[in-house]
Parts: structure tokens; sequence; C-alpha cells
């Protein structure tokens, strides 16, 4: 783990002094010995099989005495790693036998301890390190010059850089010689913690409280250690003295890391990822996780982290039965996040669906082709399966298997095989896959759909004809009855199929009250008015992207409106996207989701897809629409309350009431308004200080 002096001052004490480090530049272990001693490290770490131990032929070096010392391992300016560095203090052991029968040998027993007696020492001096999860084993060459082999007495020591270990880790070390000739030495050290940083729950959330001296500043980031392509930041402040720092525990994935550094120059940063095995962040991920359709025929699958899952094709019936996988013919394939990838396919189809498996398990399911080719269609998925020897076979997909043509099944395929044969061989069915092994075809059924209840609604419109007769006989005592009732029914059909979605962003707790006293006032038109200020459970659950996603889809798909309410805090959200659309904004709040909303919002617009879906409003003396971004400005923006007519029209659509209604609905929401908005004109209160905050509402301060 990447750490400074700075970070282990602070876990040596509350008011350290400046510890300063060495350096060790390089990734490369090395070997270095005190004067007139000669060292070599070998090349690569070694077996760690210490033996029995053996009698010494002689003087021969053994280690005495282990030291160690931190240091910086670093591999850029501001990436270092701890390191420990370990010192090896060498002595002579043992002695030259002198002969047991030195009157026979006379002068030459002299001669070989005078020989003996100039030759240098060699040894293979072992190192073995254990830090969990790691363990290595280096093997050191030292020699020593006969002038300093002196038996019993030292001869100098060794250094070896070094072995990289974590804070806080408990690191073991033994050092002995090959061949083994006393007990090895062995030394077990601590290394110190960063009792500074805790990492705690409070409910639902989670706090990170760093407790530092008073006069400390430091630098503070929250970031996305992603695996593919470089850190995504999120979060950073520069602080001062001890801090607590509240998280929403929606925000928690599991490659969410805190770095930390002092502010002064050429300082460098620690990181640690206390997330990654925390259950809610794993959710939390799968949560974050969507699917993108990119033109022509590509996706991707975009997270914050790297995500260990499978993708698969399936075919999503009309009837909303479970969608079938289409595997085999189509195989699985491996997911890289935030990647782009292609289909196997010839065309597009909106019942084609894309699955997202991890470790079995369905995560992720999204139909990506519904919004560009529109709703699903009533089409039957024909799999033709090509054997040896140009042998073919066709089944049709449906809910209990793949059922073949021409069977005496129960089913609806094998009802209409015969036809659906036909369907295919004169050109109706659409080829959606197609190569050495099979095919895929989309054969629509609504023509046989129509055959059937063809008889029904002629027999309905013949009764309908009836009633209308009958109606227009008696016309003088239910005329007045036909005029309201044409009215309500009007108004009504055109209701019940027109939903409005607001969008906001949360400047203040006045401008919420303002939107929530607008979105109880529509409630009491004939419109089905969605707001995130009354789904903050789903909000939470879902997390902003995912609810506005599902929520814009369901509203557009119903005939519905967008409605986008301006304020100062949403205009300059706007031009931050606008101003850089290539990189995301820093993230709001866990309920914003108007900030969440724009990566979705903007191509509707830049694309042209806009009129029709969007409608964008803003508040009196709060914004004026001239402040509105011309980009928004292709769609209708109305001032609120003084345009409200115009706006009730355009949110109730072609079936809208006449004018003079309209007015007086209008006038009714202006004085239910005015209360809420001129609330956002007072001074506000004063707020209450506290050590603690959030990033969320850090960032718009």
């Amino acid at each position: 783990m990447p750490v400074s002096w700075f970070l282990l001052s602070l876990a040596l004490g509350r008011n350290p002094v400046v510890l300063s480090l060495e350096r060790v530049v390089g990734l490369q272990d090395a070997a270095r010995c005190s004067p007139g001693l000669s060292c070599h490290l070998w090349d690569g770490d070694v077996l760690c099989l210490p033996g029995s131990i053996v009698s010494a032929p002689g003087p021969v070096l053994v280690p005495t005495r282990l030291q160690t010392e931190l240091v910086l391992r670093c591999h850029e300016e501001t990436d270092c790693d701890l390191c420990v560095r370990v010192v090896i203090h060498l002595a002579v052991h043992g002695s030259w036998e002198e002969p047991e029968d030195e009157e026979k040998f006379g002068g030459a027993a002299d001669a070989e301890l005078e020989e003996h007696g100039n030759a240098s020492l060699q040894a293979h001096v072992v190192l073995s390190f254990q830090a969990y999860p790691t363990a290595r084993c280096v093997l050191l060459e030292v020699q020593v010059p006969a002038a300093l082999v002196q038996p019993g007495q030292p001869v100098g020591s060794v250094v070896f850089d070094c072995f990289e270990a974590a804070l806080g880790a408990e690191v073991r070390i033994w050092s002995y010689t090959q061949p083994r000739y006393q007990k090895e030495l062995n030394l077990t050290q601590q290394l110190p913690a960063l009792p500074w940083l805790n990492v705690s729950a409070d409910g639902e959330d989670v706090r990170l409280v760093l407790d530092v001296s008073e006069e400390q500043r430091f630098g503070l980031s929250l970031y996305w250690n992603q695996a593919q392509g470089p850190a995504k930041p999120w979060w950073h402040r520069n602080l001062t003295g001890p801090q607590t720092i509240t998280l929403n525990h929606t925000d928690l994935v599991p490659c969410l890391c805190i770095q930390v550094w002092p502010l002064e120059p050429d300082s460098v940063r620690t990181s640690i990822c206390p997330f990654r095995e925390d259950p809610r962040a794993h959710r939390n991920l799968w949560r974050a996780a969507r699917l993108h359709l990119l033109p022509p025929q590509g996706w991707r699958l975009d997270a914050p982290c790297s995500l260990p899952a499978e993708a698969t094709l399936c075919w999503q019936a009309l009837d909303g039965g479970p969608c079938q996988p289409l595997v085999p013919p189509l195989p699985r394939e491996n997911i890289t996040v935030n990647k782009a990838l292609e289909f196997p396919l010839l065309k597009g189809h909106p019942n084609i669906c894309i699955q997202v498996n991890s470790w079995e398990t369905l995560q992720l399911q999204e139909c990506l082709w519904a919004d560009s080719l529109g709703p699903l269609k009533d089409d039957m998925l024909l799999v033709e399966t090509r054997g040896p020897q140009d042998n073919r076979s066709l089944c049709a997909l449906e809910a209990s298997g793949c059922t073949p043509l021409l069977s005496r099944a129960s089913t609806r395929a094998a009802r209409l095989g015969e036809q659906l044969l036909q369907d295919l061989q004169s050109g109706q069915c659409l080829q959606l896959w197609d190569d050495d092994l099979g095919a895929l075809w989309a054969c629509p059924m609504d023509k046989y759909v129509h055959q059937r209840w063809a008889l029904v609604w002629l027999a309905c419109l013949l009764l309908a004809a009836v009633l209308f007769l009958l109606l227009l006989l008696k016309k003088n005592h239910v005329k007045g009855w036909l005029r309201l009732l044409k009215e309500d029914v009007r108004v009504g059909a055109a209701a019940r199929s027109r939903a409005a979605l607001l969008l906001y962003s949360a400047d203040d707790a006045g401008f919420e009250r303002l939107v929530g006293a607008l979105a109880s006032a529509l409630c009491q038109l004939p419109l089905r008015v969605v707001v995130d200020l009354w789904s903050r459970r789903e909000l939470s659950a879902q997390g902003p992207l995912a609810w506005f996603h599902a929520q814009r889809r369901q509203t557009l798909q119903e005939g519905g409106v967008v409605v986008l309410l301006f304020s100062p805090g949403a205009v300059a959200l706007c031009h931050e996207w606008l101003q850089d659309a290539a990189s995301a904004p820093a993230a709001h709040g866990p309920h914003d989701a108007f900030a969440a909303s724009l990566s979705c919002v903007l191509p509707d617009f830049l694309q042209g897809r806009a009129p029709g879906r969007y409608v964008g409003a803003c508040f009196d003396r709060l914004l004026s629409p001239d402040a509105v971004p011309a980009l928004f400005r292709t769609v209708p923006v109305f001032s609120l309350p003084s345009q409200l007519p115009d706006f009730l029209g355009t949110l109730q659509g072609p079936g809208a009431p006449r004018h003079g209604r309209l007015a007086e609905r209008a006038e009714q929401m202006s004085r239910v308004l005015q209360p809420a908005l001129d609330s956002c004109f007072r001074p506000p209160g004063t707020p209450g200080t506290g050590r603690g905050m959030r990033p969320e509402a850090e960032e718009r301060t």
C-alpha cells in the first residue's frame, strides 16, 4: 500500500516530530556490505529450506544479529510503498583444528595451517521474510578477506533492500547459512498501524473519522480505483485538523478508495480501499451498473468498478414470461466494464435483450433496442440449426422451450407451424443472425391474432352501431348528458395516457417546497405526476440514475412528458455538462435525480428527439426563461405562475379542456404556488455548525 513519512508519523503519535524516511528508487532488490566485504545478491527468490545443522569444517561466517529499518521504495515521485530494510551482522565462527600427530607431519602441518590462515571465507546467507500474505526467501553470497578472519570476531554487516509490507502488518524474519552451522536467527516486528483513520457504521451511513492534530493540514480525496484505465475522482477537499465525514450507504462500492496526503510540496499520497469486502458495496455496484446501446450494433456495460460477469443475448416474448437465453446457438461472453462490445447480429429487434450474470446469478437485464425500435412485438423467434450434410431443423422459442414446427404439441407455435414455414419461405420473417451453425428468424404474429378476433370485432362494431342508432332516436333526452360525457371522456382518456415526470435541481429546502407545491397542485388535474420527493425510498434503493432511467422510459412509453424545472442550480449543472461533455461532472447528492439524469436527457436534445417529449419551466423572479441554455429552449419553456394556462394546456396535450376551464384551474394553482414562491425570497435561517459534513453537501457549497 503506498505510504509516506507523513502518514507514518501520524501512526507513531498524535503530535509526532517529522519522521524522514529514506527513499529507495526502483523496483529491483539490492544488497550492499560494509567496507572490506564483498557481497552479491542472487537473482530471483529461492526455496526456504533451512536443512539440518552440520559441523563446521573450520572457520565459517554466520549471522549473529538482525536489524530492521523502515524505508520507502518509490516507483514514481508520488507512488511509494512501505519497505523493510534488513541488516545482517556477521562474525567468524570456529577455527582450524591442528593435526593430531603434529610430530609426524611436522612442517607439512604448519604449512597447511599457514595456507588456511591466508585464505578468505565465503558464505551463502539466506534471508527469509513472512508478512501475510507474502513469503519470500533471498540468497546473499558474502566473501571476507583473510585479513579480517579472526575466530569469534565480527567482520561487518550486509544490508538488503528490501521487503515490501503493509502498515499494521506483523513481519517475521529469519536468517541462516547454507549449509547451516547453527540455529537460525529470527526477528518478529509489528509495523505501525493507522489509528488516526477509522471507518465505522452510523445506522445506514458510514463515517470516516480522521483523528489528527488541530494544526495538521492535509488533502483528502475519494475516488474509484478502476482495474481498467486510470482512477476516476469522485470528491476531494483540503482540510485542517480532525474531521468526520459521512457517506451515504448507497455511495459505497468495492473500488471506492480514500487518498490522504500532507499539504506540502512533493508530498507522497497514500490510498486505502476499505470497502472491497463490504456486501452493501457489492449490491450497490450492481445497482449502479447500466447497459447502453452504441449504434449501430454495439453495447457497453458502465459501472464504477470491475465486475466478474458474463453476458448473453435473450428473447423477451410479449406475454411477459422469462427472457429465453439464446445459448446455444449464440455463445456467452466475458464482460469488460466501460468497454464497447459488438452484437453478433445482422439486425436489431426490440425483443432481443442482454442478460448479465455473475456466478450463475442473473444480475442485470436490459432490452436496449426498446427506445429506438419501439415496444416489444408479438413476434415468434425461429431457431434454425444446421448439421452435417446440409441437415436443417427449425423450432420456435417459447416459454416451455424450443418447440419443433409441425409437431403435435398443444402450443401456439405447433398450431401455426405450417403458416410459420410459409412465412419463412416467402421472406416475411426478419433474419437476425446467420452463420455455419444456424440462424435466427423473427416472424410477425399480428396477422394471426387479427384473423382470430376478426369476428369478435365485427360483432362489437354491429352492437355499437345499434346503440348509436338508439341514441339518435332519443337525442333530445340525452343531448345534454352526451355533451358532458363527451368532454369528460375526452379529457379523462387523454389524462389516463398522460404522465408528467418532474425533474429539478435541489438548490435548497425552499425550492424543494416550491416543487412539492407544484407537484401537489398538478395532482388535482387528471395527470399522473412523478417526482423524486415522493419516491425517496425507491430512489435510495435503486440510485438516482437507475430510478430516472426507469421513470423516463415508462413516462415516454405511455405518451407522457418530462418536465425540466430550471433553477439557478440546474442552469449551472447544464452549463457544466455542455462545457465539458467528454468528462463526467462531479458527483452530487444521492437524491439529486436532475444531476444524474443529464447523461440521458442531453442526447435527446442533441439528436433532436426532445420536441413533444420534454417541456421546460421556471419560476417568476427566480429565473428568466432567457437564462435557460439555448439547447433546452428547443422545447417550450414557460414561466410560472404567469404562463400557467399555456403550461397546463401543453401538459394535458390535445385533450386539454377549453381555454376558460384552463384559466380557472391556472388561477387556483397560482394561489397555491404563490406562498411557496414567496418563501424562496425570505432570509434563510442560520444553519447549525458541526464537525461532520457530507461530500455531496460540500460539493454544492
